[in-house]
């Protein structure tokens, strides 16, 4: 593919201007941040591994109906993606205590939560991605209650059918992010799920060893991390051609 306008460069990904109106280039970096962007580093072959773990899991929830902006994986590194307005909120789900969940409440990490609980961030870098709640989101004009009515519908859907996909292949999926999206067709208006779903963006806990096979391994300086995505790639059937050498040092495919 020939090099396009960059419209957008994030933590994690690079936006490019699609072949066509309405699409955008999505690129997976190598590149890892935890603490609202305090610890940086590398992740070798990270941009692979969930550009390929993202493409299945956004192709598994579109065969159950829930609407995405993924089209097509173009490469190693790249997909194609619906361009959508971006709701600037990211939407947790949380089916056991961890994180800054069972910092808050004084949980013990690892406890089961009673039913799982969706919360809700305003999409901020420099304000630390503050807890918002459905007040905060209608007065100050992100999402309206009928879109808050949807994306709770969808979360929930996109945890069952995941919880169930992971626990097949022994993983626990402990919690984790998503973002939604506005797809606009003439008139209408759709809200659909966007960004990426992968080991960056969840918690994943090997159901047997309790294992962390996510950026926790990053984060908390554990080791292994590459390993760590590989083996969710592997369990998912998605490691890609080759095996672990092609996953070797970024390599920027436009």
């Amino acid at each position: 593919m020939a090099r396009r306008r960059q419209i957008y460069e994030g933590k994690a990904k690079v936006l490019f201007e699609g072949p066509e109106p309405g699409t955008l280039v999505q690129y997976f970096k190598d590149d890892a941040t935890a603490f609202n962007n305090q610890k940086r580093g590398t992740i070798t072959g990270k941009g692979v591994l969930n550009n390929r773990i993202s493409e299945y899991l956004m192709l598994r929830l579109g065969e159950i109906g829930v609407p995405t902006h993924f089209v097509r994986r173009l490469n190693m590194r790249e997909q194609l993606v619906r361009e959508v307005e971006i709701i600037p909120l990211e939407v947790v789900i949380r089916n056991v205590a961890a994180g800054s969940l069972a910092t808050r409440f004084g949980l013990t990490e690892g406890t089961p939560l009673p039913r799982s609980i969706v919360e809700y961030y305003f999409k901020s870098d420099a304000l630390g991605d503050p807890m918002v709640s459905e007040e905060h989101i209608t007065a100050f004009g992100w999402a309206n209650t009928q879109d808050l009515d949807e994306i709770m519908s969808l979360a929930l859907r996109i945890n069952d059918f995941l919880s169930g996909l992971l626990l097949g292949v022994g993983i626990r999926l402990v919690d984790f992010k998503i973002e939604f999206g506005r797809l606009y067709n003439g008139d209408d208006m759709q809200i659909v799920l966007a960004d990426e779903i992968s080991p960056d963006s969840c918690r994943l806990w090997d159901i047997h060893t309790g294992d962390k096979m996510d950026k926790d391994r990053f984060r908390r300086d554990l080791g292994g991390v590459e390993e760590a995505y590989q083996e969710v790639a592997r369990r998912l059937g998605i490691l890609p051609e080759g095996g672990p050498r092609d996953l070797k040092g970024p390599q920027t495919m436009q």
